[in-house]
């Protein structure tokens, strides 16, 4: 068993709200800087930047998974990961389907650019990524488990857009593959104050919007081989993996 660093909430230059720096190839070099070995792109409702960010680290050792942070109807952030390309693609589709056709404004939101492995943009996305999707969060749950993804509520401890914001509890209905606190928040305060039991297993990730802010925050994977199964069992407590929240 090994120790394995991972920063499972990272946007990209597609993200309208993130910075014109987090291009693929700096997310990778500061990722590598900072000791991560599992990052995840996470991008709010969309997957599009993936494939890029995967070829940048081909060769380094880094395991990049395919994600996406999504916006539910009832405005609720979480992280759902994808094990290959045509399970992310088929969440694409998903996302095309549900995102509202309301037009980007780059001079209000921010651009929101797809670019290629010579950082020259490729595509526009013409409709505002920060918009809820016309879908609830557990239709979502359970279209991401349909295709075998994994399913994370966003900073639960955050006032907005959160699990605990927009609910008040988490659903006995509602599954997930645990639940990721922002970078600065306590883990035993925020278990107490929502009494979450410990067979749900919290992890804490950087959100990075900022090029700095890549790997600030990462959670240990305990496991034999960074693997996305690996990252599912550790995620469940299943076959001796494990997470753990440590400096």
């Amino acid at each position: 068993m090994k120790k394995f660093r991972a920063d499972l909430h990272v946007h990209t230059v597609l993200s309208p709200c993130a910075d014109l720096e987090m291009s693929p190839d700096k997310i990778v070099k500061q990722a590598l800087k900072r000791g991560i070995d599992i990052l995840a792109i996470t991008d709010h409702n969309s997957t599009k930047q993936c494939e890029i960010v995967k070829k940048h680290a081909e060769g380094t050792g880094l395991l990049v998974v395919n994600g996406c942070e999504i916006n539910s109807q009832e405005e609720v952030h979480a992280i759902c990961l994808f094990e290959d390309d045509y399970t992310r693609n088929k969440f694409q589709h998903f996302l095309d389907h549900y995102l509202p056709t309301i037009p980007n404004r780059p001079e209000y939101h921010g651009h929101q650019v797809v670019v290629d492995r010579n950082n020259q943009i490729t595509e526009y996305y013409p409709n505002y990524l920060g918009n809820p999707l016309m879908i609830d969060l557990e239709t979502i749950e359970k279209f991401t488990h349909q295709i075998n993804g994994l399913f994370i509520p966003a900073h639960i401890d955050r006032p907005i857009n959160s699990l605990y914001s927009q609910f008040g509890y988490l659903a006995t209905d509602l599954k997930v593959d645990g639940m990721q606190l922002s970078k600065y928040a306590d883990e035993t305060s925020i278990r107490n104050q929502y009494d979450i039991h410990s067979d749900i297993s919290l992890i804490t990730a950087s959100d990075a919007h900022y090029l700095e802010d890549v790997g600030s925050s990462a959670t240990s994977f305990y496991l034999f081989e960074p693997t996305f199964n690996e990252i599912r069992w550790a995620l469940n407590q299943k076959n001796g993996r494990f997470v753990k929240i440590e400096p």
